[in-house]
């Protein structure tokens, strides 16, 4: 199945309303927000992060403009060590390509063993937008809703103070 089908028909599923915007391949976040500007909603960075050995996998959502303290997260999250996880690692979890990361690749996640975080400033937000499975599209949707979807798919979002 396509997997931006899969996102619609879970969120269409679950009631959940959302926005979406088709662009050319977004290959940067500067290039994506360039294709949704004056649409309102907060612009997030999902990271796909693993612990040294790749036992733990962690998807941490921030503002786009915020940069990561990868040693306070570690703190955070009880971790000796944080990295970005490989893309060969990103697809094998998610299905998903590099620049792609999102929560909705959760729906890919079979093994059910990815954590997510939220940094706190973001959680105020009326709405969030994220590329749902692809690069070609903006989906936006509120914020209560995408906690409603994280819900729903049996994942339990942390909301942490970056």
């Amino acid at each position: 199945m396509d997997l931006y089908k899969k996102v619609e028909e879970t969120l269409n599923k679950l009631n959940i309303p959302f926005e979406i915007v088709e662009h050319e391949p977004a290959l940067t976040t500067e290039q994506a927000d360039s294709f949704i500007e004056g649409i309102e909603g907060v612009r997030t960075k999902t990271m796909f992060l693993t612990n040294k050995k790749k036992t733990a996998y962690y998807l941490l959502i921030m503002d786009d403009k915020k940069r990561l303290d990868m040693d306070l997260f570690k703190e955070l999250v009880g971790a000796n060590k944080i990295r970005m996880a490989s893309s060969d690692s990103l697809f094998e979890k998610m299905m998903l390509p590099a620049g792609v990361v999102s929560p909705f690749g959760l729906l890919n996640n079979v093994d059910k063993d990815i954590q997510v975080y939220f940094d706190k400033e973001i959680m105020s937000e009326k709405r969030m937008s994220f590329h749902p499975n692809t690069n070609e599209k903006t989906l936006f949707l509120d914020t209560t809703d995408l906690l409603k979807f994280l819900e729903a798919i049996d994942y339990e979002p942390h909301i942490i103070e970056l």
